[in-house]
């Protein structure tokens, strides 16, 4: 009888910490999780409040560990590529090229605008709600940090895994369109996010002729692709010759990502507790 009055009392303590949770701590975290979240999309140059405002332009100078066959800089405004000035040291005879953004061009960053979007999302999920709202059941609250974690774990996936392009497609991008004076035939360049960097790679091509005895197999899909990879554009054969990788890092990429982290880390940290219930005594509050 004791037993069965302890174990009731103990389901009643356990009620009323979980009601608790689901009044106070879930409403808590969820406001910390805005907070966060409207500082990274602040970091993207997305007004979370809609007001409006030029967003700066920050000019990056392009480094690399290795060779200075490449150098040049960057001007990155939000997610668009206003201006790039680049300097390529030809290395079969050191002929020095130049060559820039055209003044009606930008290019946009794919990676940073996706990003972006998701985090509005996750914004959009967190404060979709009257404010007097009050969850009644831990699924509830289960299913809506799931759909956050998915937002912030793609957004987080588009800055951390640049997309694999063959060289063809590369080729055709019109970022090729993008310079003044032209690209030459033998140069394509492609920019992408990796982390808190943003790259420059240059291809510099070797044409193939017809009566070459190379066995030719053309390149998939990467990154990054290596000295002696080929590829057909155009009903020319090349094949990769040189490969120069530069980059510069972008400081509110960074901060960008640990607010991920850390949001991340906090729906984890609030599914962990509302799990915690439905471990005692078969106790399932959803």
């Amino acid at each position: 009888m004791a037993a069965a009055m302890a174990s009731a009392a103990e389901r009643a303590v356990l009620e009323e910490e979980f009601k608790w949770l689901l009044q106070e701590e879930v409403h808590a975290v969820l406001k910390q999780l805005q907070d966060i979240l409207k500082e990274a999309a602040h970091r993207f140059a997305l007004p979370a409040s809609g007001s409006g405002g030029a967003v700066k332009q920050e000019n990056f100078v392009l480094g690399t560990s290795g060779t200075d066959q490449v150098k040049g800089v960057l001007t990155l405004q939000g997610d668009a590529l206003c201006q790039a000035d680049v300097n390529l040291k030809m290395p079969r005879n050191n002929q020095l090229l130049h060559f820039a953004f055209r003044e009606d061009k930008q290019w946009k960053l794919q990676q940073i605008q996706d990003a972006r979007n998701h985090v509005n999302q996750a914004i959009y999920l967190l404060m979709n709600r009257d404010v007097n709202y009050q969850f009644k059941t831990g699924s509830e609250v289960l299913k809506l940090m799931d759909a956050v974690m998915l937002q912030l774990s793609r957004a987080r996936n588009r800055l951390t895994t640049p997309a694999t392009l063959t060289l063809p497609e590369i080729a055709s991008s019109g970022l090729t369109k993008m310079f003044t004076p032209a690209l030459p035939p033998d140069v394509l360049v492609n920019f992408y996010i990796n982390l808190n960097k943003l790259c420059l790679t240059v291809y510099q091509l070797h044409v193939l002729q017809p009566s070459t005895t190379k066995n030719f197999k053309p390149a998939g899909g990467s990154i990054l692709h290596n000295p002696g990879a080929m590829f057909e554009f155009g009903n020319q054969r090349y094949e990769v010759s040189h490969v120069h990788k530069v980059e510069c890092v972008v400081p509110w990429l960074n901060d960008a990502l640990v607010f991920f982290t850390v949001s991340l880390q906090l729906c984890q940290q609030l599914k962990d507790k509302i799990s915690v219930f439905s471990s005692y005594w078969n106790y399932r509050p959803y």
